[in-house]
C-alpha cells in the first residue's frame, strides 16, 4: 500500500467534496481511520487541508460568478444560490461556520467570494468549520465520543 497514494487520494476526495462537485469525504476519512493503519492526526490534517483548499476554489469562482449565473451549464440552481446569499447577508461571515453542511455549505463559500469576503477571514472561518467536522468524524470512528 503506497502511503502517498492513500494520503493523496484522501486529499483529492476532500478537495473535490468542498467544491461544487459531488463527493463524500467523511466516508473516505472514516474508512481510513477504521483501518487503524495510518496516523489519525495526519488523516485529519490531510482531509482538512484538501477541504479548505477546495473551498478556496469556490471562493475564487464566486469572485466572477455574476457573469455566468444565467448560463444553462451553471452548476448551482438559482434557488440554492439565492438561499445561500440570503443567509450570508443575514449572518455575515459567521455563516461560513456552516460551510461543512451538505447542500448549503458549498454555495455559501461561492457566495462569500461573490460578496467579496476577504480571503484571510474566509480561510480562517472555513478552516474552523471543516477541521471541527473532521475531528468529530475521527472522534466517532475512534470511539472518543
Amino acid at each position: 500500500m503506497d502511503i502517498f497514494a492513500i494520503y493523496g487520494g484522501l486529499f483529492a476526495i476532500a478537495f473535490a467534496a468542498a467544491t461544487i462537485l459531488p463527493a463524500q469525504s467523511e466516508a473516505a476519512l472514516a474508512g481510513l481511520l477504521a483501518m487503524d493503519s495510518f496516523s489519525p492526526a495526519m488523516l485529519v490534517l490531510v482531509a482538512s487541508l484538501g477541504n479548505v483548499l477546495g473551498s478556496v476554489v469556490n471562493w475564487g469562482l464566486g469572485r466572477g460568478i455574476e457573469r455566468f449565473r444565467d448560463r444553462p451549464w451553471f452548476p448551482l440552481r438559482p434557488a440554492t444560490l439565492n438561499r445561500a446569499t440570503s443567509w450570508y447577508r443575514r449572518y455575515g461571515r459567521w455563516s461560513l461556520l456552516l460551510s461543512w453542511m451538505p447542500i448549503v455549505g458549498d454555495p455559501l463559500t461561492v457566495v462569500a467570494g461573490a460578496l467579496r469576503e476577504p480571503l484571510w477571514s474566509f480561510v480562517a472561518i472555513v478552516a474552523v468549520a471543516k477541521i471541527s467536522r473532521y475531528l468529530v468524524v475521527a472522534g466517532a470512528v475512534l470511539g472518543l465520543m
